[in-house]
């Protein structure tokens, strides 16, 4: 290393003073920005000598020099101040602006100059930063639309195969050329096929410019070898410059401060070293022969041990329940005894249903002192469910790294506010992983692009086009044929046939590659030809009904998104390595943290409740539960999920996701572990991902409606087919025989057991207020009032419950101790709201599927839409109606059995009318205090 050091200096100190002086003496004039750089079209000057010239413009514009153009534009910004109070008075009523200014143009024009002021000021930079030597085919491109590109200086343009041809066909919003000293003397020392980062990152190195259109697109930059030059491009013009910077840094940190870890830490390098030895022979064994090609090295592998302290858990919440219902018995025995009659043990048929709807209370008892009190090393520990700190990480050197396919449907959502930061939060982590090695694409599968205008329509095709994305898009929702061939969008919940589709016609292009003879001489361009081709003919088979682009090819592993996420830059990695070394894992879950789109008191709500579900989760799979799979931000194995397909009834084809349920991802889960997979939880990505949450009050008691629907789909046949099916979903037989332990049976009864105890409180609390009024002291003591109900669940919830979940993220370091406590409570009455008005809500849509009656859902608003407080409250009155009938109803009941009544049916007793009245408050209160657009009185 101290030899290299030598030769970099060396190969640097010629000429480098001259170059230094000049850049000093440059960098004190100061340079203009393109925000202010007026381009005046009618100006002579920029007429005759433009500085930058587009493919489709008609005339040539010199090379850009130290006295550039820009340099004029400047001056013409001096003048046109002087003269600003007379442009302005003759300024015609038609025009926004001063005659001549650029910015009168239309779309298309102002688009156009705006480019060429970048592509200018980007060249500028270019030479500035002392990034181009002035040799032929150095510079910059810039997309100006779809096969529209701008260059400076112009006259690479006219290379047959350089810069600007490789640019046109790799298809990327802007690139630069970047040539200096140092890169020329790493690729003069460099005979890989890539330049080592720090790390274990790499770049790629190209053996000349015609295979820049078949590069790793994503890594977003690559050397030539040839010329001795880099190549940086991105999605967005103005990151070109620190792209470039971050990469020439990088090199060089790479050599001097390896050097200093020399000759100044030499102990600690052994160890990594060591350490990274250790790594390496831990995950990968060589294979026997070696032919000269990449060879996947075999895998060690070694099964998890599980954790038994949610079993241990689960077990004693058996025993509190078990206890619970006993001393029931116990009063009902000692009443026997006293009066002799025996009609009481018709209770014990209660017993099945007090169990399930009781077993979550009991289940959070056991869980909160178990936080409070138990140990928590299980949460930073690896174990057969969860996994609490990253694998070791696989490395070229095992073999070649899977390829991964990021699926993610999409329907009417926002092109720039919703998808765009999505796609790109999905680059940056694309970029690293091609960095270490492997590959990945992005498939998305858009159900919304043949219902939206042609325009939107357009946007989305050109931005798919842009960012190298794969889609498929099936025909609108149309049984009687309105609208040509007729078609059926099946599921209550499309989501789950969107995929389906998408992936149908994946499968089906997949099939003819694998039907064709490949010669010997086979190419990546035969191949890419290859594909196109089947893609081609799958859409002539389906007669324009499938509208499909890209690479729609599917990886070794998908990870499945929303189209409202954030992933962390570096994790798939990760994931792919816990995979590869873990055969029997399906699905691995990332535990995810919540991206805020507003500022909104309710989003910050449910932002709190989000992060405190996944905290439980997290404690409970790291102490052995099985995991859940939440249908999104998870890696799935692209081979497992093959094998456990079927043959839809209805159409006949193959499919993956269940469409006859609402809740395809508890579908997906079941069907792989009865296959002996294992669903896994990933906790050590610190919420790293991060997904969108409600924004409004409407879409949070949707999401819990379809999954109320979902639980009782799961479970029961709507009563008009129980004569026919059974009472008992197939599904649920099957979940009851499955390979999951019985104690995560268990977990899984209580958490359904839930949605049915929230549906039935409105109930059981009016019937309670009669029985109370006017039977209270002759009930059966078997009988436990609403109020004590009431007060153990404040208890036991709200109190018990914020305390040890804010002790447990004290103890675990995520928070300190008064914060975690403070934000924890502060969040109870906005919950006590929330979760007091509901009920209604909640049985509604299990009565509706076991009932028979039809309830649908859209898919989750994205986007925060502005609305005034008399918008809001007819949208109120007409959701709602239902609700504020039975609100009201109640308050003239309990008026009414208060005053209007004889003296002896009157209802005065507390414990009867204050349950009732925290029913009837919270679903007055829901939609008028929980919706943020209503209450900040806004005209």
């Amino acid at each position: 290393m101290g030899v290299f050091k030598n030769r970099l200096s060396s190969y640097l100190a010629p000429g480098r003073t001259p170059e230094a002086k000049a850049a000093a003496e440059y960098r004190k004039t100061r340079f203009i920005s393109p925000a202010e750089i007026p381009v005046f079209p009618d100006s002579p000057e920029v007429n005759e000598k433009g500085s930058s010239s587009s493919r489709s413009g008609s005339g040539e514009s010199p090379r850009l020099t130290q006295t550039t153009d820009l340099e004029k534009a400047a001056a013409a910004v001096t003048e046109t101040k002087k003269v600003a109070p007379s442009i302005a008075e003759s300024r015609p009523d038609s025009q926004l602006f001063p005659s001549g200014d650029f910015r009168n143009n239309g779309a298309d024009e102002l688009r156009d100059i705006r480019c060429d002021v970048m592509v200018n000021w980007l060249y500028q930079q270019q030479m500035e930063m002392l990034w181009t030597a002035g040799a032929a085919d150095e510079g910059v491109v810039l997309k100006k639309a779809r096969g529209n590109y701008t260059c400076c200086p112009p006259d690479i343009m006219d290379e047959p195969f350089g810069f600007f041809k490789s640019i046109e066909m790799l298809n990327v919003r802007s690139a630069m050329t970047v040539n200096t000293r140092v890169i020329k003397l790493f690729l003069h020392n460099n005979d890989k096929a890539f330049v080592p980062l720090k790390g274990g990152l790499r770049l790629q190195v190209l053996p000349d410019m015609t295979y820049l259109p078949r590069c790793q697109k994503h890594q977003f930059s690559a050397f030539i070898a040839d010329r001795g030059i880099l190549v940086v491009w991105d999605d967005e013009p103005k990151q070109l410059l620190n792209r470039a910077e971050n990469i020439e840094k990088a090199l060089m940190a790479m050599i001097w401060n390896e050097g200093e870890s020399e000759s100044e830490d030499g102990d600690d390098e052994n160890k990594e070293k060591k350490e990274s030895e250790e790594t390496i022979e831990e995950v990968a064994s060589e294979d026997g022969e070696d032919d000269g090609k990449p060879k996947k090295k075999k895998l060690n592998y070694t099964p998890r041990r599980p954790i038994l302290l949610q079993p241990s858990m689960t077990a004693l919440t058996l025993f509190a329940t078990t206890i619970a219902i006993g001393s029931g018995y116990r009063s009902i025995a000692v009443e026997i005894a006293n009066d002799g009659n025996w009609t009481r043990l018709l209770f014990v048929l209660a017993a099945p249903a007090q169990v399930w709807l009781g077993l979550f209370f009991f289940q959070a008892c056991v869980g909160n002192l178990a936080q409070l009190f138990g140990p928590i090393s299980q949460m930073n520990t690896n174990s057969k469910y969860y996994s609490g700190v990253p694998p070791k990480r696989l490395t070229q050197e095992s073999g070649p790294l899977p390829h991964v396919t990021i699926q993610m449907p999409v329907y009417k959502e926002g092109l720039g506010p919703v998808i765009e930061p999505t796609i790109h939060s999905m680059k940056a982590a694309m970029s690293t992983y091609e960095m270490q090695g492997g590959s990945a694409n992005i498939f998305i599968n858009d159900d919304g692009i043949q219902l939206v205008s042609e325009e939107e329509a357009r946007a989305r095709q050109d931005f798919y086009d842009e960012h190298n994305i794969g889609w498929t898009s099936r025909p609108r929702h149309d049984p009687s044929g309105k609208h040509g061939a007729p078609f059926l969008r099946r599921g209550k919940f499309k989501k789950a046939s969107n995929m389906n589709y998408g992936m149908w016609v994946s499968t089906r292009v997949e099939d003819k590659l694998k039907a064709l003879e490949r010669h010997d001489e086979w190419t990546q361009e035969d191949e890419s030809a290859a594909y196109k081709e089947c893609l081609k003919e799958v859409i002539e088979e389906d007669e324009g009904r499938t509208w499909a682009d890209g690479n729609i090819r599917m990886g070794d592993y998908i990870l499945i998104i929303d189209s409202d996420t954030r992933v962390p830059k570096d994790c798939i990695i990760d994931a792919i390595s816990e995979m590869e070394t873990s055969p029997e894992v399906a699905i691995l879950q990332q535990a995810s943290g919540v991206m805020n789109v507003t500022d909104s008191f309710f989003e910050r709500g449910i932002t709190f409740f989000t992060n405190l579900v996944y905290t439980q989760i997290r404690f409970a799979v790291a102490s052995g539960d099985v995991a859940p799979f939440v249908g999104h931000n998870a890696f799935l194995r692209w081979e497992a999920i093959q094998n456990i397909t079927y043959d839809c009834k209805d159409d006949h084809k193959e499919k993956w996701w269940s469409e006859a349920t609402v809740s395809e991802d508890f579908d997906m889960a079941l069907r792989l572990q009865s296959a002996g997979y294992l669903v896994r939880l990933g906790g050590y990505t610190n919420g790293g991902f991060e997904e969108g949450v409600s924004l409004t009050v409407y879409d949070e008691l949707a999401r819990w409606e379809k999954y109320a629907f979902g639980c009782n789909e799961l479970i029961f046949f709507p009563i008009a087919e129980w004569g026919k099916n059974g009472v008992f979903t197939q599904l649920f037989i099957d979940f009851l025989h499955s390979k999951i332990p019985f104690p995560s049976k268990c977990t899984i009864m209580a958490y359904i057991g839930t949605y049915y105890a929230l549906g039935s409180a409105w109930l059981l609390t009016l019937a309670n207020y009669f029985m109370i009024g006017w039977m209270n002291g002759h009930l059966d003591h078997y009988y436990l009032d609403s109020f004590k109900a009431y007060f153990a669940i404040v208890v036991v919830f709200t109190i018990l419950g914020n305390t040890s979940l804010g002790i447990l993220r004290y103890r675990i370091e995520e928070q300190g101790f008064f914060e975690a406590l403070w934000g924890n409570f502060k969040w109870a009455p906005m919950l006590t709201v929330f979760l007091g008005g509901i009920s209604l809500h909640v049985s509604e849509a299990l009565l509706s599927h076991m009932l028979g009656f039809e309830m649908g859902w859209g898919s989750t608003a994205k986007e925060a839409v502005d609305s005034t407080f008399f918008e809001e409250v007819p949208k109120i009155v007409k959701q709602f109606k239902f609700t504020l009938t039975f609100c009201f109803g109640c308050v003239v009941v309990m008026l009414v059995c208060a005053f209007a009544l004889p003296p002896l049916w009157q209802i005065h007793t507390f414990i009867a009318v204050y349950p009732l009245i925290a029913i009837v408050m919270g679903h007055l209160l829901l939609p008028i205090v929980l919706n943020p657009n209503l209450m900040l009185f806004t005209f």
